[in-house]
């Protein structure tokens, strides 16, 4: 599934680039350069960041559970592929609403497992439930919030339109429209991020935790058996 997801990134992008270099230099109804440039972006954008979990996995040395990662695959293929490349943003309704909701709550739940773990292996904190939760809300929060400061500084540099302030057809929104996508985006993203770190709080208040006990990685364990 990885790599399938990572070849619908690759092939895009090279072939939008080839569309891009032999293309008119008069855009026209048929050929917009910032739609191109848009796709190509985040595709590349995908390329990496479809590796955060294993650098994650590695850093933290903590198996990431395999309906996260599953889940995690499917967002991306969705968001870049589905949504950028197919259009779907546009042809389907509230695609951009459902994915915002998907990946604050990822966002909420990789948050919640972050302080789990620390809270777990070290002796000298004991965060109360409720602490997580808040943590993994604010995480979630914040990283949304990094993700609408990266859409505003590429639309600035490329003049791409990842915030839909202008219409498919390049019609300028004014006003509190313009802001409207940015607004909606935040508020999904607060209701996902909620649900997801509620969710954590009660099934770690019942002691059972959504994370699980988790697992070191092969080395860890060797060494352990070594002293």
């Amino acid at each position: 599934m990885y790599f399938v997801v990572l070849a619908s990134f690759i092939l895009p992008a090279i072939y939008l680039s080839i569309r891009l270099s032999v293309a008119p230099a008069v855009d026209d109804e048929m050929f917009q350069k910032s739609d191109y440039l848009l796709m190509i972006v985040e595709c590349l954008l995908g390329v990496v960041v479809i590796n955060i979990p294993a650098v994650v996995s590695r850093t933290l040395k903590y198996d990431i559970p395999v309906f996260l990662n599953i889940l995690y695959l499917i967002f991306l293929y969705c968001a870049i592929f589905l949504g950028e490349v197919e259009s779907f943003y546009y042809v389907v309704p509230h695609w951009d609403v459902i994915l915002h909701c998907m990946s604050s709550m990822m966002l909420g739940i990789f948050g919640y497992m972050f302080v789990y773990i620390i809270n777990k292996e070290s002796a000298a904190m004991n965060l109360s439930p409720f602490f997580v939760a808040l943590f993994a809300f604010c995480f979630a929060l914040s990283i949304e919030a990094l993700w609408e400061i990266y859409e505003f500084t590429f639309d600035g540099i490329l003049g791409l339109n990842m915030q839909k302030f202008r219409l498919e057809s390049g019609t300028p929104l004014i006003g509190r429209d313009a802001l409207g996508d940015t607004m909606k985006d935040i508020i999904i993203d607060a209701i996902g991020a909620f649900t997801s770190t509620t969710i954590g709080f009660i099934s770690l208040k019942k002691g059972r935790p959504i994370m699980g006990k988790g697992r070191k990685k092969k080395d860890d364990e060797r060494a352990d058996e070594g002293k």
